[in-house]
């Protein structure tokens, strides 16, 4: 499998200067899916917002494909790491002029069956694609906003809590959507939830961030089933709290 992430000794410090990560290091490979897990302010979305280079770090180094982030130009950067977030904004306009935004921004297009064919990547109908994108639903628009990530064809994707604003069906549909994706298209994944009960369900490995560092990092099953870290023991024992085990 080949690296394509690599994040080296990366430190963020917020606008007073206090460290928000301090001096991560890890490796993506392709084709994983990876579930970040940690507590409320860890880091987390922060870590997300480096790699698709909405922010920079103050210190270390990514590179995609062995070559430093900043070497390569940013929009190029944002097709090949696409990122999806909790709340979907939609574009004033239908469903098709929403997909159509990021091709255009690459002096692209695409064609209908191109159109009709990432709905379906989606479990979405073509009769949905003159619709006001607006009018739809949470999960209708979560859908769109993932269909519209893919239009560019990015080897990685970065889910920021993509369920977390969503009723429980919705959420669940959502969710095995997106490890449909993974399985048919071998999309390499990073997603970011606070439901430990989903990140066990889909992660093939597990990092857990807490105070702005992996803590813990491994194959999935092993970090739920055998934790190491104090940090990871307590967040499974809240959620097995909160959640009941039977979830």
């Amino acid at each position: 499998m080949e690296e394509l992430i690599t994040i080296e000794n990366v430190v963020k410090n917020d606008e007073k200067g206090s460290p928000i990560l301090k001096g991560i290091s890890a490796k993506v490979m392709e084709g994983e899916l990876i579930t970040i897990i940690g507590p409320s302010g860890s880091g987390k979305s922060t870590l997300l917002s480096l790699l698709n280079r909405m922010r920079d770090p103050d210190s270390g180094e990514l590179r995609f494909k062995g070559t430093n982030y900043l070497k390569i130009d940013v929009l190029e950067l944002r097709r090949k790491i696409g990122m999806v977030f909790q709340l979907p904004t939609m574009i004033q306009g239908t469903v098709k002029e929403n997909l159509l935004l990021g091709p255009k921004l690459n002096r692209k297009t695409l064609t209908e069956k191109e159109i009709d064919q990432l709905l379906e990547d989606v479990a979405l109908p073509s009769t949905i694609k003159n619709q006001d994108a607006r009018s739809l639903s949470g999960g209708q628009k979560q859908r769109v906003a993932l269909a519209r990530t893919l239009a560019n064809r990015p080897e990685v994707l970065l889910l920021d809590e993509v369920t977390a604003s969503l009723d429980p069906t919705s959420s669940l549909e959502i969710e095995e959507l997106i490890q449909t994706l993974h399985q048919q298209q071998r999309k390499t994944i990073l997603w970011v939830t606070h439901n430990l009960k989903q990140a066990k369900r889909v992660g093939q490995y597990t990092w857990v961030i807490a105070n702005g560092e992996i803590v813990e990092q491994g194959p999935t099953e092993e970090v739920f089933e055998h934790p190491q870290h104090d940090i990871t023991k307590e967040l499974i024992m809240t959620s097995y709290d909160q959640e009941g085990e039977s979830r």
